[in-house]
């Protein structure tokens, strides 16, 4: 079986069977790194280019280390050590770095759409590792992944997305990918922080109040508070969204039923999450970062195709 796109640009153009396609193989790669030797030649004749326009530190290790798994050949670029602070434009630098024989370019940039833009006038695959407030699908895929490994499957599963909803790619991604997978999704968090539209346009329960979120769920994914992204204040305090919002190891507790706790990362402890919660044993946080590797092998895999397989 094949991708049914060259690119990844986000969650939303995948078939159902592309996302099958995606956890399957990740499944394999999983295995891999569990081996002594965790290193297979597949992408031996492969160039990456990792091209950060912004900050990231779990995204950016995971990829690298899924490229080097692989054996490609890689490039590390990052926009505040290059001549886009003079002033060059995307396009020129990619253009530059594509002159090097690339064959693919991981994207990280702060401009909803970049990926996009780019696929329609470069040649290499692109892989977006996160655009603005748009996608961050390769976090979907091991969210998915983590979920499907600790429930069996991802249908009929109950997902309560809890937090800055607004400013999340992580949450549109998540939406897209477990509606189409057959799961049920809530978000919950303060009025101010979920999209009015939400509900009409993306077909997902909302609520308010975190305890009825969390009896109604069998997964919890906590989002941080992204105050980078909020250009005006929508609430009055850190402290005041903790104590609304917040979940802590007594709350858990109180709960009639065991749910599984996750995050992206990173966890502003004593905000979204207390440490009691966060290192607890209904925690898969770690589990997400472990699996983050076998999905970025398997989506660079897929994505280099009939190149791989013809080396």
């Amino acid at each position: 079986m094949q991708l049914s796109t060259k690119h990844l640009l986000g969650i939303k153009g995948l078939l159902p069977s592309d996302i099958q396609l995606i956890l399957d193989t990740a499944t394999q790669f999983k295995e891999v790194l569990q081996r002594p030797i965790k290193k297979v030649p597949t992408l031996r004749d492969v160039t990456i280019v990792n091209l950060f326009f912004e900050n990231s530190t779990r995204t950016r290790i995971s990829f690298e280390l899924a490229e080097k798994r692989l054996s490609a050949d890689t490039i590390n670029f990052t926009a505040s050590a290059s001549s886009v602070t003079k002033g060059e434009s995307l396009l020129d630098t990619v253009n530059n770095i594509l002159s090097m024989k690339v064959d693919m370019v991981v994207m990280r940039h702060s401009a909803s759409g970049a990926p996009h833009f780019l696929s329609q006038h470069i040649p290499a695959a692109i892989v977006n590792a996160g655009d603005g407030i748009n996608e961050h699908p390769t976090q979907a895929l091991l969210d998915a992944f983590s979920i499907r490994e600790k429930l069996g499957s991802l249908e009929g599963k109950k997902i309560a997305i809890i937090g800055d909803i607004m400013h999340s790619r992580v949450a549109l991604s998540n939406i897209y990918l477990l509606k189409k997978m057959g799961a049920e999704i809530m978000v919950a968090g303060p009025p101010t922080l979920i999209p009015v539209y939400i509900k009409e346009a993306l077909g997902v329960q909302v609520e308010y109040n975190l305890k009825k979120a969390l009896e109604w769920c069998d997964v919890a994914n906590v989002l941080r508070i992204q105050l980078e992204r909020q250009n005006q204040v929508l609430f009055s305090s850190l402290r005041e969204y903790s104590l609304a919002y917040g979940i802590n190891k007594k709350i858990l507790d109180d709960l009639n039923k065991e749910i599984i706790i996750m995050h992206p990362g990173p966890i502003n402890r004593g905000v979204e999450l207390s440490s009691d919660a966060a290192d607890s044993k209904q925690s898969i946080i770690l589990q997400q970062v472990e699996n983050g590797v076998a999905i970025r092998m398997a989506v660079l895999y897929l994505l280099a195709g009939g190149k791989a397989e013809a080396n």
